[in-house]
């Protein structure tokens, strides 16, 4: 990615700032956006002042001018949208606007992103990075939400890898529970946390690393014949079964 920046959108969140360090750590330059401006500062203070708008990824002013500034010098070599929400309820308390606000911010938002950058993610050949959830492929009592916002999220993905073809890759990582803050609510009980574990052939929790780490691959040079795909980060329990 040479001297090409790669705007993380979310970076404040669990995933965003594990992917910012890594990917600072790998050399490689980043542009941070995020809603938090106390919680932005700090990051970009730990990364040695790295460059950081204030942006509400809802307000699509906002992210033209996230990726306006991400673009100014060497150009923009990737965008990963580390936005998300966990939205669990049983289906017949599920309103209307609980749809309508799941799919606006992860998938509406997403694809707005994808859109305001197309430009100079084209012009430097650059990669795309959403996240979806497990709960999207599988059926899970309770997620019907976030699973119908995140099916969308991955549909979304294969199309705009057509649509984008040959010039930019667009790929998504769909994680099972992971120890970011969003998540609190499920894993600060321990019980439950275990419990949740366990239902895993790799029996842990996934840590924001994982998948920094598979997004810093997708977006770097090695994963340059790769695109349209959904990969799951989910220590296997999307396809394996455990014994018992």
């Amino acid at each position: 990615m040479d001297d090409h920046r790669v705007l993380i959108c979310g970076a404040t969140g669990g995933v965003g700032s594990a992917l910012a360090r890594r990917l600072a750590a790998e050399g490689v330059p980043v542009h941070l956006a995020a809603r938090n401006q106390a919680k932005l500062a700090v990051l970009a203070a730990e990364l040695g002042g790295a460059p950081s708008t204030v942006c509400d990824v809802l307000d699509a002013g906002a992210v033209s001018a996230a990726v306006a500034a991400a673009s100014v010098g060497g150009g923009l070599a990737g965008l990963a949208f580390c936005v998300g929400s966990i939205v669990l309820k049983p289906f017949k308390r599920a309103t209307a606007a609980d749809f309508r606000q799941a799919f606006e911010l992860n998938a509406l938002a997403a694809a707005l992103a994808v859109q305001a950058a197309e430009a100079p993610l084209r012009a430097r050949n650059g990669a795309v990075v959403l996240f979806s959830t497990v709960a999207a492929g599988n059926g899970f009592p309770n997620h019907t939400v976030i699973a119908a916002a995140k099916g969308a999220l991955e549909a979304l993905t294969r199309s705009l890898a057509a649509d984008l073809a040959p010039d930019v890759r667009v790929n998504c990582i769909a994680p099972s529970l992971t120890m970011t803050p969003l998540a609190q609510p499920l894993t600060a009980n321990e019980a439950m946390a275990k419990a949740i574990a366990a239902m895993h052939p790799l029996p842990r929790l996934g840590q924001p690393d994982d998948l920094a780490a598979t997004a810093a691959f997708l977006l770097g040079p090695s994963a340059g014949w790769i695109t349209g795909q959904v990969i799951a980060v989910d220590g296997g329990r999307s396809r394996v079964r455990t014994k018992g």
